[in-house]
């Protein structure tokens, strides 16, 4: 079942491929030989755990296959099952244009660390939620018990809940019981201990864990939330901005001002107002397939689509002029440029 599965996926994929590679603007671009290296222009790698090893060789087969009708040779599409090697295709920046991992955040920070070739990724997935007083509780609960249990292991599941000072006794108790429920531990500073198990019955606040300094700088992986008191939007700005990894952080408000300046001042790839950490990704955002997700400032940033990887490139159509032609000066061409108005 699994792999009939991965190979249905393989052919979805290959087809996906085709379409690209058969554009008009993508030959061109192209513009290979089967006699020319692939890898300069095309390069992928599949590599897994053991309990992967028949998925990917069915995707990379499909994907090679489905090659042999386009220009690009299907040595661009490469299988890769043992991690030796790693270290000899980091080193070929000559060839090979970009890399983009996806694995533990060990893979990640390794990969960073030993090649000079440009990386498309993130190390960690410290997202931040920071609940609001004016927040709906029952909006609320329902986006942060998501944005934690919907899947726990994912780089986009919040693993730091902020809470201002004037929501602890009145959101925070609805939305504790809630991810409780779900078997969520909550690991809590002294401000939201205190108010939690003042008002959450004693079997929920006897499992109330209290939180040490590095669990707000951890990427917990599991049904672990780091709880913390903070006592206006400025201090959650200031937070997420010193222990977040830029992923994706939520502001919970009814306030529009206040969401507008947390979005503007958090400096992350995807920051939302009133939606879940969760809906950060590729798909979800319309780009098809999600080739990766990128805290990077330069290029494609946040969930990466196909367009995403593309580069740009200026194409001039003239008629013979020179730089010459243009300037200040007498019988000389001025340009058509708009003056910016400050």
């Amino acid at each position: 079942m699994c792999f009939s599965l991965s190979l249905r996926l393989a052919q979805k994929s290959s087809q996906i491929l085709l379409r690209l590679l058969s554009s008009r603007a993508t030959r061109q671009y192209l513009k290979v030989s089967r006699s020319k290296p692939a890898v300069r222009i095309i390069y992928s790698q599949f590599l897994g755990g053991k309990e992967s090893t028949e998925s990917f060789i069915a995707i990379s087969k499909v994907i090679s296959k489905a090659l042999e009708s386009t220009a690009v040779p299907n040595t661009a599409i490469q299988l890769v099952t043992t991690r030796d090697v790693i270290p000899q295709l980091l080193a070929q920046d000559r060839y090979i244009d970009l890399v983009i991992p996806r694995g533990s955040n060990e893979l990640v920070r390794y990969i960073k660390s030993n090649t000079k070739i440009p990386v498309l990724g993130h190390a960690d997935g410290i997202c931040s939620i920071y609940l609001e007083h004016t927040a709906d509780p029952e909006m609320a609960t329902k986006v942060v018990v998501d944005s934690k249990t919907s899947y726990p292991a994912a780089c986009n599941s919040v693993e730091t809940l902020l809470v201002e000072e004037a929501a602890l006794e009145t959101i925070l108790p609805t939305v504790a019981e809630a991810l409780l429920a779900k078997g969520v531990s909550l690991r809590c500073d002294a401000a939201s201990k205190k108010a939690l198990t003042a008002r959450l019955s004693s079997h929920s606040s006897v499992i109330l864990q209290d939180a040490e300094e590095v669990d707000f700088d951890t990427e917990h992986l599991s049904l672990v939330l780091a709880v913390k008191t903070v006592p206006n939007i400025s201090d959650a700005i200031s937070h997420i901005n010193f222990h977040g990894s830029h992923h994706t952080d939520v502001i919970l408000t009814s306030s529009e001002p206040l969401a507008e300046q947390f979005m503007a001042s958090i400096d992350s790839a995807g920051v939302f107002w009133n939606t879940s950490t969760r809906m950060a990704d590729g798909m979800r955002f319309g780009f098809g397939t999600e080739v990766g997700i990128s805290t990077n400032k330069i290029h494609a940033r946040g969930p990466v689509g196909l367009e995403g990887l593309m580069i740009y490139k200026y194409k001039i159509r003239g008629g013979g002029q020179v730089s010459l032609d243009y300037g200040e000066g007498a019988g000389q061409k001025s340009f058509k440029h708009e003056k910016i108005a400050f």
